[in-house]
């Protein structure tokens, strides 16, 4: 299982330049991943970790994998995801990479 947190991204993934945002966007509604793909790991403080099953992690890679097949599709999915607008033009001029 791969974990994301907001105060320790998983080494495995370096989470920048808004991509912590959108991927906190994604998990923060568990309708954009199949059903157990998005989990919450207690560790007996008062938080909680969001974290993704291996199958969220293989459905997130196809979603940005489909978003970022033309310009314009990119552009659907930040606008869906990121509420930040000098985030998203940050991001759209960064396009393609």
């Amino acid at each position: 299982m791969e974990t994301f947190s907001h105060a320790q991204p998983a080494s495995k993934y370096s989470l920048s330049n808004g991509a912590e945002t959108a991927l906190t966007a994604i998990v923060s509604n568990d309708d954009n991943l199949s059903y157990c793909s998005i989990i919450s790991v207690y560790d007996g403080t008062d938080e909680a970790l969001t974290a993704l099953t291996d199958d969220g992690v293989d459905e997130l890679r196809q979603m940005l994998a489909h978003a970022r097949r033309t310009a314009d599709e990119w552009n659907d999915f930040l606008e869906a995801f990121v509420d930040d607008e000098e985030l998203i033009a940050r991001i759209k001029a960064k396009f393609p990479r």
